[in-house]
């Protein structure tokens, strides 16, 4: 695998590719598949916990996530039309994003989350989870809707952070 042909391009803030809604997935099909490669090879060199089609400049309901990419025994995993249909309990945690460089906020999200949606050969998936799981999922899932974590901070915050990066965008 040549690794510059199948990296993608991770698209930062304040793209517009970023603020768009994923469309849901109709056919899993073989552009899929190399697309849902592409994003695991892409994410692990990054490196990241979850990348979310969004942020490679792909408008389809797929995110790829694993947990523990420097271990041992990568387990790289797979959702298509990822949906939220149950959620309880809040939890406070830092988080930063691939697509938002050079910045980590602490968000509140979610504590325990149920999520439904298909794995890349179209099986039905159903995952509970809470922890990290469940802020990398809703993190993700966020993405295909056109949200990004800075959305939940407070506005000073978030205003604070788009002054730094105007600046650091102007040194270039």
């Amino acid at each position: 695998m040549n690794n510059s042909e199948n990296e993608l391009k991770i698209y930062t803030y304040p793209d517009r590719v970023l603020r768009a809604t994923a469309e849901a997935i109709e056919n899993i099909d073989e552009d899929l598949q190399k697309l849902v490669d592409n994003m695991i090879h892409t994410m692990y060199l990054a490196p990241g916990i979850g990348l979310a089609a969004n942020q490679v400049g792909e408008l389809r309901r797929v995110i790829v996530f694993d947990l523990y990419p420097r271990k041992d025994g990568r387990d790289p995993r797979v959702l298509i039309n990822p949906e939220i249909v149950l959620s309880e309990g809040k939890v406070a945690s830092e988080e930063s994003c691939l697509s938002v460089v050079d910045y980590s906020a602490e968000v509140s999200r979610n504590a325990q989350v149920k999520v439904k949606g298909v794995g890349r050969h179209g099986k039905p998936m159903d995952i509970e989870a809470e922890g990290l799981l469940a802020i990398c999922l809703q993190h993700e899932i966020d993405h295909l809707n056109g949200t990004l974590y800075i959305d939940h901070i407070s506005s000073l915050k978030r205003a604070l952070y788009k002054k730094r990066l105007k600046k650091k965008l102007k040194e270039k």
